[in-house]
């Protein structure tokens, strides 16, 4: 407790913020990669304690939200079966598909369960000889190694009835997208310090030299976040641009090597496409050959789903830091926790929801 009391200590927090006001010369843009980190500054408001010239943006680690509505489609449309059991995280039951969402399907009768680990649907399938148990694996790096051991423990198991929906996505590739678009605003990012203990940042120099922006590893405390700002403002007032860890009582720059290889073992690189955003050149994976028998796409032969997002929703240029929740004309009004149009909206890691939660009305 006195541990996690330390990284919230309100006095500790105004000292970096004092400095960064004292640093700042001109107005920079900052992305936070990650929803959960979103979710944390504007819980404690820590952008409206910022000195005016730091504008933050909300970046597309929130992997709910990034699942395609392809995918969604396909998920309901395998959860909808009667020979199915489909597990899932809690978060993704509210994702609003074409048509639907799993709660619908579940209404209708549907044997949708939530779990809250992938372990969890193995344990369902070896108890469910007779129904096809699917686990709908989202999720960015940081939820790969467990996705990857379930189908690992299924093939060791012998199980027939054992499945995933892979949606997988990783975070190098998106930053490439975001900052080579001509539209781009950010000049520095906050990376994701979950996917980085997974992960290490040693892919991230790469992107620092090749777009001239400085990228430094945060955690999801106020002090942890604060001194992400401060260490990536000072570079930018420097007029350097390198990588540099402020999680490092979590992340190492190799990460974790044995959970990298159970990753290469089950899954490989393929092209993605994000909701919102489109199509992004391999960053996202699929199962490699050894275990592509538990693929649930190809078993249930859902592969052709083509689908059209709504045209009032603004999530993609939302998670491309281009524009605020507050910009789109649905904020609050077509679109509400409780009728949302993009998940965005729903998820728990969704900006749109956490402005919506923190009641901004303003970006």
């Amino acid at each position: 407790m006195e541990f996690t009391t330390e990284f919230r200590d309100a006095h500790l927090v105004r000292g970096v913020i004092e400095k960064i006001r004292r640093r700042v010369t001109r107005s920079w843009v900052l992305m936070e990669i990650c929803g959960g980190q979103t979710h944390a500054i504007l819980h404690y408001g820590l952008d409206q304690l910022l000195p005016a010239e730091i504008e933050l943006v909300h970046g597309p680690g929130c992997p709910v939200c990034v699942t395609s509505l392809e995918l969604i489609d396909k998920a309901l449309a395998i959860a909808a079966r009667p020979e199915v059991i489909f597990t899932s995280y809690g978060d993704m039951l509210r994702v609003p598909g074409s048509q639907r969402d799993l709660f619908s399907v579940r209404a209708a009768g549907g044997k949708v369960r939530v779990v809250y680990s992938p372990l969890d649907a193995v344990k369902i399938a070896q108890e469910n000889p007779d129904k096809q148990v699917v686990f709908f694996a989202i999720g960015f790096e940081t939820t790969g190694p467990s996705n990857a051991m379930s189908v690992v423990q299924a093939k060791m198991l012998g199980l027939k009835n054992y499945s995933v929906l892979v949606s997988h996505v990783c975070v190098p590739p998106a930053m490439h997208a975001i900052l080579s678009s001509p539209a781009s605003r950010v000049q520095g990012f906050l990376a994701a310090g979950h996917v980085c203990s997974v992960m290490g940042y040693w892919q991230y120099p790469s992107i620092a030299e090749k777009y001239r922006v400085p990228v430094v590893v945060t955690g999801f405390e106020p002090l942890d976040l604060v001194q992400g700002i401060w260490m990536t403002v000072d570079q930018l007032e420097s007029g350097t641009c390198e990588v540099q860890n402020a999680y490092s009582r979590v992340v190492s720059r190799e990460g974790n090597t044995a959970a990298q290889a159970i990753l290469n073992r089950v899954f490989e690189p393929c092209d993605r496409k994000w909701r919102g955003i489109g199509m992004i050149p391999q960053s996202g994976w699929q199962l490699t050959t050894e275990f592509s028998d538990f693929d649930a796409e190809k078993r249930f032969d859902v592969g052709s789903i083509q689908t059209q997002e709504s045209p009032y929703c603004i999530a993609g240029e939302i998670l491309q830091g281009l524009k605020k929740p507050t910009q789109c004309p649905a904020y609050g009004k077509l679109c509400t926790p409780d009728t949302p149009l993009g998940a965005t909206m729903v998820s728990s890691e969704g900006a749109c929801a956490a402005y919506y939660r923190y009641g901004r009305t303003e970006g």
